[in-house]
């Protein structure tokens, strides 16, 4: 990512903010059952032309994800804060239109478990601090505005548990807006 700053340096670059709802669940070899939760994201975005038709897009999001689940009688929630840093990579068509993908690391901040009697654990010793997954999406911006929205599908590549007993992984839909600050057509 530093070697690519320096190469776009020169070229055409915006620095934008996006924000978000996500809809996240935890797919594991268990066969056990999880439902969406949803959350939010919120974050940075750079975005660097590399030619008429390529970008780089590396962002930083605090990402709220997870799932639900039931622990016994008791309807439960897994949530889990994650800092992702996305480096995408992105073909613009010149209406505004843009297909990305490319992988993503998270780091995990917060992880509480949560049931229906407000009862919060703290359960983030159960997680490893670092996910890995790959992203694949659509956006788009409005060129005179810089206003644009997106939609990825992140796909968990890493298993998320500290215990390698069961194969988990995070998996989510993010739809969200962002704005790029002095964006050129």
């Amino acid at each position: 990512a530093f070697l690519m700053i320096g190469i776009v340096n020169a070229q055409h670059m915006n620095i934008g903010l996006k924000a978000g709802l996500n809809l996240y669940d935890i797919q594991s070899d268990d066969n056990s059952s999880n439902d969406m939760k949803a959350g939010i994201h919120l974050g940075l975005l750079g975005h660097f032309h590399l030619s008429e038709t390529l970008a780089f897009q590396p962002e930083v999001v605090l990402s709220g994800q997870g799932a639900k689940y039931t622990a016994g009688v008791l309807d439960s929630k897994l949530k889990l804060d994650y800092i992702n840093v996305p480096l995408l990579l992105q073909y613009m068509f010149d209406n505004g239109f843009r297909i990305q993908a490319g992988p993503h690391i998270g780091f995990l901040v917060a992880a509480n478990s949560e049931n229906e009697n407000n009862d919060d654990i703290d359960v983030k010793s159960n997680f490893k601090s670092l996910d890995f997954g790959l992203g694949i999406g659509a956006s788009y911006v409005h060129p005179p505005s810089g206003f644009g929205v997106d939609l990825r599908y992140n796909f968990g590549l890493s298993n998320i548990n500290e215990t390698d007993a069961v194969n988990s992984t995070n998996n989510g839909l993010q739809l969200g807006v962002f704005y790029l600050f002095g964006h050129k057509s």
